[in-house]
């Protein structure tokens, strides 16, 4: 059966990430459900496409047991972090990021999730591959240069445009 998955979206979020993943989950019978990191559950692409969640990121805390990996589907996340690093919405996400990572579970994403997973204090160690000018950010984990990345139970690919190199490995492992 099939691994259930949790997906984050940031407001606005990269629409070409969100949707790769969201299609190849769709075509490969794997359950998903899309967590807003907002304070609303409808938000935007970076291209302006509105979307509506199927909740926000508050529902998602204390319910990583339900399922088996998170991705983190990166946007503007980095500025609009920066900007909003305070509120309730972001505190939420540190620590779902935080409680997904502590139980072992899969934990996916792309471009900046790597400084996210850096921020949230679980990138110890871990080679993450991000975004080219996320590099320097990467302090405890260690930030390589390859399309994407696996390093235990944590798979990051470089950014929007690397997703698919990592994607037919990620179905397989979703698929277990």
């Amino acid at each position: 059966m099939a691994k259930k998955v949790a997906v984050l979206a940031v407001d606005p979020v990269n629409g070409m990430g969100l949707f790769q993943y969201l299609e190849a989950f769709y075509e490969n019978g794997i359950p998903y459900r899309v967590y807003a990191v907002a304070d609303r559950r409808e938000i935007g692409t970076n291209s302006g496409i509105r979307l509506t969640a199927d909740d926000t990121v508050a529902a998602l805390k204390g319910h990583a047991d339900d399922y088996d990996a998170l991705v983190f589907s990166c946007g503007d996340a980095v500025p609009v972090f920066a900007r909003h690093a305070g509120e309730p919405y972001n505190l939420d996400l540190m620590e779902v990021i935080r409680e997904f990572a502590g139980r072992d579970k899969i934990v996916i994403g792309h471009c900046a999730a790597g400084m996210m997973f850096e921020k949230a204090g679980v990138a110890s160690g871990r080679k993450l591959s991000v975004h080219p000018l996320a590099k320097a950010a990467i302090v405890q984990g260690q930030a390589v240069d390859e399309p994407f990345a696996v390093d235990g139970n944590f798979w990051t690919a470089r950014d929007e445009g690397t997703i698919w190199t990592m994607m037919p490995r990620l179905l397989e492992e979703l698929k277990k």
